[in-house]
């Protein structure tokens, strides 16, 4: 069903509040945009709260980034917008946000690439980490150019995260994905096992991916998602206990040599 103008406005400032509601944005952060039928974009301005937005307050440009209509200035992140919509024909939502559990894990320099979630396999494969860029700036997009085509969801360093889909909703649904994803794998962490999945078993999840209709892209990189078998290969996981036991032993042992 294609949407009027007025309905795309509604869901942007409806997406707006759900973010700044689950605590994904504070003050004036993140920014939210939709393709338009005519291949403008409806993006969310500079300086304002999403939770406070009214539909009057959205701003449409051209692809190029040049303002046709509205009274506010456009996000100075649009740039990165135009990006995913130029190589990503399939995409008409974006969401940016910066969800703290997930912008902990980007800040952290760690991507959320292992597969220890089924749904999150099934539904993003993996989250890859981009290089730091300067918002703003064409930095940003260099950054985040190569991952784009091949992943729905990605941890910007030291910033956030940028979640897109069809539809500004399934957009939305995958920065919650990301952010869940985050809590849980810092849980893991915290317990001090992770029970990471097979080549095998994601392989039938990827599979899976057609028979339960899930849309958009999915590309299964070495590493990423990182399986059982890839981080058998890579090295050996130890828990805190193992890992101080093995420190206070070779300790022990250079000072009977001493």
């Amino acid at each position: 069903m294609i949407k009027t103008l007025s309905q795309h406005r509604k869901d942007i400032v409806e997406i707006g509040k759900r973010i700044y509601q689950l605590g994904h944005v504070a003050a004036f952060d993140g920014n939210i945009s939709v393709r338009l039928e005519n291949g403008n974009i409806l993006c969310t301005p500079t300086a304002m709260s999403k939770g406070f937005m009214t539909e009057d307050d959205l701003v449409i440009v051209d692809s190029q980034g040049r303002t046709i209509e509205g009274k506010r200035k456009v996000s100075s992140e649009i740039g990165m917008h135009l990006l995913i919509y130029q190589l990503r024909r399939d995409v008409d939502g974006i969401v940016h946000a910066h969800p703290p559990c997930a912008t902990g894990y980007a800040a952290a320099g760690v991507p959320l690439q292992k597969a220890i979630l089924a749904e999150v396999v099934l539904v993003l494969g993996c989250v890859p980490l981009t290089r730091y860029g300067t918002t703003g700036t064409s930095e940003l997009t260099d950054a985040i150019r190569e991952y784009v085509p091949g992943h729905d969801a990605l941890l910007l360093a030291n910033h956030g995260v940028v979640t897109y889909g069809s539809d500004l909703f399934l957009a939305h649904a995958k920065m919650e994905t990301v952010e869940h994803f985050a809590r849980i794998s810092l849980t893991t962490k915290i317990l001090g096992s992770e029970k990471i999945l097979s080549n095998d078993d994601v392989d039938k999840l990827i599979i899976a991916r057609e028979r339960y209709g899930i849309k958009g892209s999915l590309s299964v990189d070495e590493g990423c998602p990182t399986t059982k078998d890839v981080e058998t290969e890579s090295g050996i996981t130890l828990t805190k206990r193992e890992l101080v036991d093995m420190i206070q032993l070779a300790v022990a042992e250079l000072r009977s040599k001493a």
